[in-house]
């Protein structure tokens, strides 16, 4: 490795400009990651309180198992349209903003699917209310990696994403503990706790985006923000590297001869990452309890399937940021589909919940790791636009997950069967993740040797770039 690389990737970046950047950063990261984390208990939550609405027709309604998963994409398919719209608009519109908006949202529809008296408007509210989930995702990465120093983007990304299973392991634990007291209705208003709790403290400690500003041309705004917050503006080759984008912005960029490859096969990988993830969160109780397990061991399957991903997320995190990301999320992909054979050898308990737990890593725990390699690929002029893109494109995987399961379920397969599915799908998004080209921001800036430096700092690429040309 050429000494300038390792010099451009090192110190620099991980140390704090001021005590008052360390406060702003870790107030913005807190926001995000508690954020998150009702993203994925709206995730999880359905899938604790499935075995119910389908043992007890007299609430809802009577559903088959195919409907129940269709039920289970319709907040997927209110996801991917929130995320994209988010893309469309985040880039213009700023970061804050479109935190706040979504945290109301979300917050708000979670509260009506708790009052739901009929299938469809069950159905109906789900997907609404993932408009404000799939919105928020999409800017939660874009916020982190605007603020934090370039060499813990990745681990900060990790924590923020990481409230995802964190979100899936508080649903499995309350499922656990209070649904026969509170029932599924009393699930969903814990969901529309952020309005009380949240809002309040993101409006008073999330500040704009400095990067974003600039990126719109608000030079003095972002000077005075970067002054009341401590967030270092970027430098001058920074900002050049920034800035040489053909005077493109948002999905454009995207669209962008150098970003075209990438963006799709970024897409591919989220896409892979999210089906799993829904996939398995969705019907893990059930087929745990056609194997034989109550509802009580079933849950407990799905809470260490995300306790798992927490703790795998949050290591492989910190390893990215000191080799690539891609290599990363390569190898997590693999041991999700080794974990999903093991589940098939009919293993005593604890390695059953040994293999769930590594289940947990390559599935939720990748996907954590895809946001935080998206969030950190683009310039700010399309950053929100490249975490909404795989944020709702994902969600086709995402809503392909839950009905994938159904159908398995639906036609009377095995619990082995369903995992080699899952496994396969594992396997294919490894293949994807190693076909990412490294290479697209020194195509789309042609920079200087100064400006290559700088932005291999900011992405947090310490390895040597003749990988994948």
């Amino acid at each position: 490795m050429p000494a300038s690389r390792e010099t451009a990737s090192a110190t620099p970046d991980t140390t704090w400009k001021s005590p008052r950047h360390r406060s702003t950063v870790r107030w913005v990261v807190l926001i995000a990651a508690l954020a998150v984390l009702f993203d994925g208990y709206d995730l999880v939550v359905y899938g604790t309180v499935l075995p119910t609405l389908l043992a007890d027709p007299t609430d809802l309604g009577e559903l088959t198992p195919g409907q129940a998963g269709a039920l289970g994409s319709y907040a997927l398919v209110g996801v991917m349209v929130g995320a994209l719209t988010a893309g469309a608009v985040g880039d213009r519109v700023g970061r804050r903003r479109m935190m706040i908006i979504n945290i109301v949202w979300f917050s708000v529809g979670m509260g009506l699917t708790a009052m739901a008296t009929s299938v469809v408007a069950f159905g109906v509210l789900r997907f609404v209310t993932g408009l404000g989930v799939g919105a928020l995702v999409a800017t939660a990465g874009a916020v982190v990696a605007e603020f934090a120093p370039p060499g813990r983007r990745n681990l900060y990304n990790a924590i923020v994403y990481s409230g995802i299973p964190a979100g899936g392991v508080m649903a499995s634990l309350l499922a656990i503990l209070l649904q026969e007291a509170i029932g599924w209705r009393g699930l969903f208003w814990i969901g529309a706790l952020p309005l009380v709790i949240l809002l309040p403290l993101a409006l008073a400690k999330l500040p704009e985006s400095p990067r974003w500003l600039l990126s719109r041309g608000r030079t003095e705004e972002a000077a005075r923000v970067a002054e009341r917050t401590g967030v270092p503006l970027p430098s001058a080759s920074e900002d050049a590297a920034e800035r040489d984008d053909g005077g493109r912005s948002g999905f454009a960029l995207l669209a962008s001869r150098p970003y075209l490859l990438p963006t799709a096969l970024l897409g591919m990988m989220s896409f892979a990452g999210l089906l799993l993830t829904y996939g398995l969160n969705t019907w893990l109780p059930q087929i745990m309890g056609q194997a034989g397990f109550d509802t009580q061991g079933s849950l407990a399957f799905l809470l260490v399937l995300n306790g798992g991903a927490i703790l795998g997320a949050l290591y492989a995190s910190y390893r990215a940021d000191r080799t690539h990301p891609q290599r990363i999320i390569a190898v997590t992909f693999g041991l999700a589909a080794l974990a999903l054979v093991v589940l098939t050898l009919g293993l005593p308990v604890w390695m059953l919940l040994a293999a769930v737990a590594m289940a947990g890593v390559g599935t939720i725990g990748t996907q954590v790791l895809v946001y935080g390699f998206v969030s950190n690929y683009y310039p700010t002029s399309a950053r929100a636009a490249g975490v909404a893109w795989c944020a709702g494109f994902g969600r086709l995987g995402g809503i392909l997950g839950p009905l994938v399961g159904g159908v398995l379920m639906g036609a009377g397969l095995s619990s082995e069967a369903s995992f080699y599915v899952f496994a396969g799908i594992a396997v294919l998004g490894a293949a994807v993740t190693w076909s990412v080209p490294r290479e697209a921001r020194r195509a789309a800036t042609a920079a200087s040797p100064e400006v290559i430096g700088a932005e291999s700092a900011a992405s947090g690429d310490s390895a040597p770039s003749s990988l994948h040309k």
